[in-house]
């Protein structure tokens, strides 16, 4: 196995050509666990620890340009205000050693249908931004995942950044897994409310064979927050929406059995998931909304 160091973004792209097999490593948290269990022998890994602007982000007017090796930490402790949803799952990542190294190019990169920030990002409406030496792309957060552990990224690219809008509204986490941490999900879901367009994201994580988000669930919530005149009166959801909007997360889901929770399970713990996190999301606007109404 041989190891290529570049210096520079563009050292990078330049190895990546030369060496499409090559393997991408920057906190190393998912490759180095597939190696030790000698489930992958790549012949060559490509470090990217000596390209300070993967570790970088960027707070626009409207968007975060975030580093594809900005660590989870670093989101949790700078970026919670802008991207509460990211933040919210970072904060489930492994242990504090793995958070202080591993980041969202990675969890991207590796694309597991359980990779704890893919919720969010789906929720969020994010876009990557990819390179090669042929030049750059823009892949929208739906399209990025094209299978089990697959994505949509070309042999000679590497994740640059994503690019994911500030919240304009309420944004939750949650995740189920059969211990408090240093677990993998048996199922996430993550949900984000957009008041300036009236629409809802969600992104359901570890029930599937990719990351997926619940279209019907989205579109039966915004249509009853509008006809029903939520958005104006801040009025609190009725159970029949939280159980309809539930019901049809889970039936959005497509899981396994596995050793980690059955197909029944996983279903069940989403539509649990989807309501309590509506909730949630809900009654965090109901009190801006309040707090607007009086100031």
């Amino acid at each position: 196995m041989d190891f290529l160091r570049p210096a520079s973004w563009e050292e990078a792209l330049a190895a990546k050509a030369e060496h499409p097999t090559a393997v991408p490593i920057a906190g190393g948290t998912d490759v180095m666990v597939e190696i030790n269990f000698d489930h992958r022998r790549p012949e060559y890994l490509l470090d990217l620890n000596r390209i300070p602007e993967l570790r970088e982000w960027e707070v626009g007017e409207e968007n975060v340009r975030l580093g594809a090796s900005v660590p989870y930490t670093r989101i949790m402790e700078n970026l919670r205000g802008e991207l509460p949803g990211l933040a919210l799952a970072s904060h489930t990542v492994a242990s504090p050693q793995i958070r202080n190294r591993g980041g969202v190019g990675g969890n991207l990169g590796t694309a597991s249908p359980a990779g704890d920030a893919h919720p969010a990002l789906l929720a969020a409406g994010a876009e990557v931004e990819v390179a090669s030496v042929r030049g750059t792309r823009f892949i929208p957060i739906d399209d990025f995942f094209t299978g089990v552990k697959r994505n949509a990224l070309e042999a000679d690219e590497l994740i640059r950044c994503v690019h994911i809008k500030k919240a304009e509204g309420p944004q939750q986490f949650s995740k189920v897994g059969t211990r408090n941490a240093m677990v993998i999900a048996v199922c996430a879901f993550g949900l984000a409310l957009h008041p300036g367009t009236r629409t809802v994201r969600t992104g359901i994580g570890s029930a599937a064979p990719t990351p997926v988000r619940a279209r019907e669930a989205e579109e039966f919530l915004a249509a009853a927050l509008e006809e029903g005149g939520f958005w104006e009166s801040g009025r609190a959801i009725t159970p029949s929406v939280a159980r309809q909007f539930a019901e049809l997360c889970s039936g959005a889901c497509n899981p396994i059995d596995d050793v980690r929770g059955s197909a029944k399970y996983r279903r069940h713990a989403v539509a649990v998931m989807a309501r309590r996190t509506l909730g949630w999301t809900w009654d965090e606007y109901r009190g801006k909304e309040r707090i607007e109404r009086c100031a």
